[in-house]
């Protein structure tokens, strides 16, 4: 996948470079933005509608907005980050793998590895926090699974997405 050139930023927080973004995922309206947010003592991140401010949803398009828009969003300081929603109209499976990868030293775990290196032309990020990662690519998916601390959707779901590329 091809990547945008745009702004670069780094929240004191969350990882963010959205200048690294494919163009295949920014050339479709299908972002949000999103805050963290505490729900029963657990860290979340809730998202949100970048043109209303108001909660989205991943299953209402109407929620969701195109990238620029997502973007400036975002950079008014009034959210952490950017999603991406995954929807059975686009071509796009994405893999999460959390607690994954030292945030300090980059080192993925091997068994993380050995699955990334089986998608060579796929969109792989460190997530926001820079333990985990994100794999993007090319299929479909109805629905989705979690198994642990890896994860896969195709559909109805988001990812919170830092734009801080891996090479694997």
């Amino acid at each position: 996948m091809q990547k945008s050139a745009e702004t670069t930023e780094k929240s004191a927080e969350f990882l963010f470079e959205p200048s690294s973004l494919p163009d295949a995922l920014i050339e479709r309206p299908q972002w949000i933005v999103w805050k963290c947010e505490y729900r029963d003592g657990k860290r979340t991140k809730v998202p949100y509608d970048a043109k209303s401010g108001r909660r989205a949803a991943c299953d209402d398009l109407m929620t969701w907005a195109p990238f620029d828009v997502a973007l400036k969003a975002k950079l008014t300081g009034d959210y952490d980050g950017l999603g991406f929603v995954f929807c059975s109209a686009d071509p796009f499976v994405g893999m999460d793998f959390d607690n994954c990868r030292n945030s300090e030293t980059g080192e993925v775990a091997e068994d993380v590895l050995d699955v990334l290196r089986r998608f060579e032309d796929s969109y792989i990020e460190a997530s926001v926090s820079g333990t985990g990662l994100h794999l993007i690519t090319y299929g479909k998916l109805k629905g989705g699974s979690k198994k642990g601390d890896r994860e896969i959707y195709g559909q109805d779901r988001f990812f919170t997405m830092s734009g801080v590329t891996i090479d694997v």
